[in-house]
């Protein structure tokens, strides 16, 4: 029985070795100015939303990620980037600007309602980030920034263009 243990524990040690090599791509990118596509290239974004963005949004929704020391081991990493990917998927305010306006429309719509419904940011990410736990009022800055911008799309777009029938 120690032959067997010992043995699943040296298997179990050089798979944690074997897996440090499979690393996924990082979400970095070495640009000094705003993304040509960033949200903020169409749209006025006041110095506290930038500041909440940047603190609360742009780890998993943008194209540069601020990685922390443990995203250098395995499985960690992998299960951040997932993180990363989803969230890009969802919305990306570096690449805001390259969507139509319908879809701008939508994701603002669903920036008000995660924020407002405490589903953003996640929990697993404020646990470790605590300076990205949102006040009420900038949760309420926020949202009244994105209900700002969308206002204007309506008075810009055709709303039909912009909403959604069901």
């Amino acid at each position: 029985m120690k032959k067997i243990l010992r043995a699943v524990g040296l298997l179990l040690l050089a798979t944690l070795v074997i897996i440090q090599f499979i690393r996924p791509e990082k979400n970095v990118t070495k640009a000094s100015t705003a993304f040509a596509g960033d949200i903020s290239t169409v749209y006025h974004v006041p110095a506290e939303v930038d500041v909440i963005l940047k603190n609360s949004c742009y780890d998993c929704h943008s194209n540069n990620t601020s990685y922390p020391w443990y995203a250098n081991f395995q499985p960690v990493a992998w299960w951040l980037n997932d993180h990363v990917v989803e969230g890009k998927k969802e919305v990306n305010f570096s690449e805001f600007a390259s969507y139509a306006p319908r879809r701008k429309y939508r994701k603002l719509e669903e920036v008000i309602e995660m924020v407002e419904e405490n589903e953003m940011p996640l929990a697993s990410y404020t646990l470790i980030h605590r300076e990205a736990n949102l006040t009420a009022e900038q949760k309420l800055s926020l949202s009244n920034w994105a209900t700002a911008i969308r206002d204007t799309m309506k008075a810009t777009y055709p709303v039909d263009s912009l909403i959604r029938k069901k």
